[in-house]
């Protein structure tokens, strides 16, 4: 249970960078580039959804891991990524496989900023204020 919610908020942070932009062409950013006026209420909407959840991550991630975790998180992903293109596994000089690590990368750090309170209870067993209701009672 504990590792499905761990998951599921890394999916949703993933999901949430590669909706706005992916080099794939489907995305938020390519949908307004290619007609700006054209459903214009819906982009607004889409727009202004996809800010909220960006800002939610954004902000969960940063009181969580603070600047420091982010670059612990970014430096960790950035050796992974190293290991792998010395070992042949990715070809960092094509522009579209950095572009697709780049995203992940910022989708992995936002989702293991919304998940670290997870991660820290699993590896503690310390609770968090939010966790316990005014009965003592764990959500």
């Amino acid at each position: 249970m504990r590792w499905t919610g761990f998951a599921l908020r890394i999916g949703f942070a993933i999901a949430l960078v590669l909706l706005i932009f992916n080099p794939s062409g489907w995305s938020y950013f390519h949908w307004v580039r290619n007609g700006w006026e054209e459903n214009l209420p819906l982009k607004v909407l889409a727009g202004v959804a996809l800010l909220i959840g960006v800002l939610i991550c954004a902000r969960a991630t940063y009181r969580s891991i603070k600047i420091v975790g982010v670059v612990l998180v970014a430096a960790l992903l950035a050796a992974i990524v190293w290991v792998a293109y010395d070992f042949g596994m990715l070809d960092v000089q094509d522009p579209g496989v950095m572009q697709w690590i780049i995203l992940l990368a910022i989708g992995l750090i936002l989702g293991i900023g919304l998940s670290w309170s997870i991660v820290r209870r699993m590896l503690s067993g310390q609770l968090d204020v939010d966790d316990a209701d005014t009965d003592g009672h764990i959500h």
